[in-house]
């Protein structure tokens, strides 16, 4: 891997085999980006490591929204040993109670479950009620690799001082910055001391389009750029 990790949505083999063409380090597999990212088949993890020698980040989240019944975390174990079998490199997931604030009963489970495969806290931190406070929660929790997060619900424009902040707290190295993340925000980012970047749409043309390699190499060039 470069100074910067570039981490590319895949939905399919096609997408994963173009990512790694175009030079990215890691990939979130998920399906359904309509309800932005779902827990994907463990035939598509499979299909993936059969042909494209990337790490795969695997979405664990059965439904739209970040709550997790106890009923929910049971089925996601479940899905967690299918998909590490085969070929997850790791996994995707994070949970906010009632309260909005950071389900750690629900997140400490599957921690426990995909152990000891490191894992993202995802978005939902961005949705928690005190944004600073679900940060304190999750910083610490054992084989954390990354946080997903723009800052904020509406993305990396509005979340920029969140990230900054973050960042001045030592948590540079976690940020995985992504969600609606534009090519204009990385100098910022890079300068905040930011060093993983998340892209999904910003390498296809559309969604219902594949990822394209040369996209991918434009996103990588930028990101090397100390």
């Amino acid at each position: 891997m470069t100074g910067s990790l570039l981490e590319v949505i895949a939905l399919d083999v096609r997408d994963a085999v173009a990512a790694e063409k175009g030079g990215a380090d890691r990939l979130e597999i998920v399906t359904d980006m309509a309800s932005d990212g779902l827990t994907p088949a463990a035939e598509t993890v499979a299909a993936i490591a059969r042909e494209c020698a990337l790490p795969q980040m695997v979405m664990l989240r059965p439904g739209p929204g970040f709550r997790a019944t106890d009923e929910v975390v049971e089925g996601l174990r479940g899905d967690a040993r299918a998909l590490a079998e085969a070929g997850a490199a790791g996994f995707v997931f994070g949970f906010l109670d009632e309260a909005g604030a950071v389900d750690l009963a629900a997140t400490e489970a599957l921690i426990h479950a995909v152990a000891p495969l490191p894992w993202t806290f995802h978005r939902a931190v961005d949705h928690a009620a005190d944004v600073q406070a679900g940060w304190r929660a999750v910083r610490l929790l054992p084989n954390l690799a990354t946080v997903l997060t723009a800052g904020a619900p509406g993305g990396v424009r509005d979340g920029l001082g969140v990230l900054r902040t973050r960042s001045g707290a030592g948590d540079a190295p976690l940020i995985l910055a992504g969600g609606g993340l534009k090519r204009h925000h990385v100098p910022v980012l890079l300068d905040y001391g930011v060093r993983a970047f998340h892209v999904g749409g910003a390498v296809r043309h559309s969604w219902s389009d594949p990822v394209d390699p040369e996209l991918v190499g434009e996103w990588r060039s930028l990101i090397d750029q100390e």
